[in-house]
């Protein structure tokens, strides 16, 4: 009988505990909260871009006409100083054309000191033939003088012969005058003979320089692509990168020499922190490929337009370039996280950026009170990663970290982004 007693009054006790546990209210659920701080506050913001080169040449087939086969090429990723040879073409017929202009020159050179040598034989026969012509002359005058003491028949012979002796020194001075002008137009023309095989030497050697294409300024390599490969058809496989025995065709670009000594980064800026960038602030990158390598640079323009893509899910954004300062070690192409140093807010109150909900699209946080949490609107002066830099609240204020209404519902994976407001 008192075992029965034990077991009834054990089994009323249990009876009423979950009778008490059925009617006792839910205790409420904890709400995180901060209180409003004071003090400095650096504005920095975070993005990603990428990194390219600001400077690159494109090194292409010389124009010479035909296909050029390559005798020399560099490879990929290869470091180059200014005045490199980055790819050489075959100059067999470059050269070819350069011993048969150095030959041409050699024998207009050869036909100049020949027809001066009979240019000097000519005037000398010349001035002996106008010697003659000269003497013969003045010998005729004298003879004309002494017509007084002759006959007549002879003074008469006289005069004729004088006549005759003047009009072959003017017939030997005109064929001087032309022999003259027959040489120097022969020296003309050879000497342009010689002007001509130099400049074809001049040519065939600038053709020749012109097949070992050089590097214009000190980077490194990257081989273009031969799309020309299998005859220009693409079976749809990878094509291959260019390489020593193919031929291309003039203009046809084979490599590119990038200057690594200057990088500049581009990235996209989300539409919450334009404001807190400007042109001139300085910057701090790293880059994925190489953690340990940190570059400086600052913001060189920043878009004044958004713009928005197909994947950025509504949220506008603003193009951003920066002057990064190049790295040895770093390769454009390459993804690298971004850090702005904005403006520092000094003495200023500010709250952790959950502590700001969007409530009606105005910035909104939600003090403690005694019967839980008021909402107050408050201004944005800025943000950060993770603060807030508030007005309109005061700094004994503790604010909720989650949005008391939403306490008993579905938790969101992440409060909504809040919009600044204005200064």
């Amino acid at each position: 009988m008192i075992r029965d007693g034990l077991i009834a009054v054990v089994v009323l006790l249990v009876a009423g505990i979950a009778v008490l546990r059925g009617v006792a209210p839910a205790l409420p659920k904890a709400i995180p909260t901060a209180h409003v701080q004071r003090g400095r506050v650096q504005v920095t913001v975070y993005t990603v871009g990428d990194l390219r080169s600001s400077r690159a040449a494109q090194l292409a087939v010389p124009p010479m006409g035909g296909q050029l086969q390559i005798v020399q090429l560099a490879d990929t990723g290869a470091a180059v100083r200014a005045g490199d040879v980055v790819v050489e073409f075959d100059a067999a017929e470059q050269e070819f054309n350069l011993e048969q202009a150095r030959f041409d020159l050699q024998l207009a050179e050869q036909e100049i000191v020949k027809a001066d040598a009979q240019a000097a034989v000519q005037q000398s026969d010349d001035e002996v033939a106008l010697l003659h012509a000269r003497y013969d002359v003045r010998r005729a005058e004298l003879d004309v003088q002494a017509n007084e003491l002759v006959s007549a028949i002879k003074a008469q012979q006289n005069v004729l012969a004088l006549e005759e002796a003047k009009q072959r020194l003017a017939q030997i001075e005109a064929d001087v005058k032309a022999h003259r002008d027959t040489i120097h137009a022969s020296a003309d023309s050879q000497r342009e003979k010689r002007n001509k095989a130099r400049l074809s030497v001049q040519v065939a050697e600038r053709n020749i320089e012109s097949l070992h294409v050089r590097a214009p300024f000190d980077g490194f390599v990257t081989i273009r692509t031969n799309f020309q490969a299998f005859g220009g058809i693409y079976f749809g496989g990878a094509m291959p990168d260019y390489r020593v025995g193919d031929a291309a065709f003039a203009g046809q670009p084979i490599a590119d020499v990038i200057d690594s000594s200057r990088v500049e980064v581009t990235a996209k800026l989300p539409e919450r922190d334009r404001a807190n960038v400007a042109p001139g602030q300085p910057v701090e990158v790293a880059v994925d490929a190489l953690p340990d390598a940190k570059l400086r640079g600052t913001v060189r323009t920043v878009s004044g337009v958004a713009s928005r893509g197909i994947f950025d899910a509504g949220t506008r954004q603003f193009d951003i370039a920066f002057d990064v300062s190049g790295h040895p070690d770093v390769r454009p192409g390459v993804s690298a996280a971004i850090a702005i140093s904005g403006q520092a807010f000094d003495n200023v109150l500010y709250v952790p950026r959950t502590a700001v909900f969007d409530v009606g699209g105005k910035p909104t946080v939600y003090i403690r009170s005694d019967g839980g949490f008021d909402a107050r609107e408050i201004r944005v002066r800025a943000w950060t990663d993770s603060l807030a830099v508030v007005e309109n609240i005061e700094q004994s204020a503790e604010v909720a970290l989650v949005n008391p209404n939403a306490i008993g519902s579905r938790p969101k994976a992440q409060p909504p982004a809040p919009q600044r407001a204005s200064r």
